[in-house]
């Protein structure tokens, strides 16, 4: 175990999802088909929304970095995490800690702004259809995903520094199973006031304004479909965003459990379970969400597992 002040700590020992040791090979098998199916189900996405030019439309744009970010906060966890089940000494070396944080926040937090951005470009589509190539132009699309992935870095470089910038002192075994800020302020023996309130503040600030977007959206969105006399319309309206507002729901449902518990029921348990499910099962529900509820996806997909060739030659 490390001991004395920050600059002697050279490693963490993760505790990883359970320490029972009879669980780590089934955990292992468990969790490396979560990941196979994340990669596949996300470059499936990726792939097939950038080959197609029927699934060049913003919605597909915003879905295509969706799935990118969905790659990216899995790929931060998982073989780290796989890697630990197999081994007696889970260790994590302190710049990889720091490092896999800074990674963790730029995703999740991109996550969080991307849905937000879904949820507007869904409100545009339905409640103002005739501008919507004008509201959401090209230019738009490059901007809005472009100002989420420069605020969710910023976010990063702003947050990792000061969870690092505190001592530990007794222990250097992370009850997670992988480096997140709460569980590595727990191990501190130094005054954690200044990092705890620039997590906390990050953190509600980003699921407020996000969730008030997405909220705002889907209330109008709600209302233009209701407006709409026929049922015919209105099913149509309503299965341009069913996909999205499942998404929504999920990952915000699990953010709101971990974040809104009473803080006498509050564990790092409860974290680690809300957390598998928002860094790693999420990420492989989204494209199942995406594909099997969009006609188009399905569409796409089927005519590229007949003849790939003819799909690339649709660019």
């Amino acid at each position: 175990m490390a001991s004395g002040n920050l600059s002697q700590v050279t490693e963490f020992i993760l505790m990883g999802v359970s320490d029972r040791q009879e669980l780590q090979i089934p955990l292992f098998f468990v969790f490396l088909a979560i990941y196979g199916l994340t990669v596949m189900g996300n470059v499936g996405i990726i792939t097939l929304t950038s080959i197609d030019s029927r699934l060049q439309t913003p919605m597909y744009f915003f879905l295509r970095h969706l799935a990118i970010i969905n790659l990216g906060n899995s790929t931060v966890i998982a073989p780290k995490m796989l890697v630990n089940f197999l081994v007696s000494k889970k260790t994590i070396s302190y710049y990889e800690c720091a490092t896999q944080l800074g990674g963790f926040l730029v995703f999740i937090v991109a996550e969080i702004f991307m849905l937000a951005v879904m949820a507007y470009d869904r409100y545009v589509a339905i409640c103002n259809p005739l501008l919507y190539m004008v509201v959401v132009s090209r230019r738009i699309c490059f901007l809005l995903v472009s100002l989420t992935y420069l605020y969710s870095f910023t976010t990063a470089i702003v947050v990792t520094p000061c969870v690092f910038s505190v001592s530990y002192c007794s222990s250097n075994i992370i009850n997670h199973f992988y480096c997140d800020n709460v569980p590595l302020l727990a191990l501190s023996c130094s005054d954690t006031y200044l990092p705890e309130t620039v997590v906390f503040t990050f953190s509600g600030t980003n699921l407020f304004f996000s969730m008030i977007i997405v909220i705002i959206s889907y209330f109008n969105i709600v209302l233009a479909i209701l407006r709409i006399r026929s049922s015919e319309g209105r099913k149509k309206a309503f299965s341009t965003c069913a996909s999205h507002m499942v998404a929504v729901t999920v990952f915000y449902g699990t953010l709101l459990f971990m974040y809104l518990q009473p803080r006498t029921n509050h564990s790092l348990d409860t974290d680690k379970m809300a957390s598998v499910f928002y860094t790693l099962v999420i990420p492989m529900l989204n494209p199942v969400i995406y594909s099997l509820r969009n006609k188009d996806v399905k569409t796409v997909l089927k005519g590229f597992l007949n003849d790939p060739c003819q799909s690339f030659k649709r660019i």
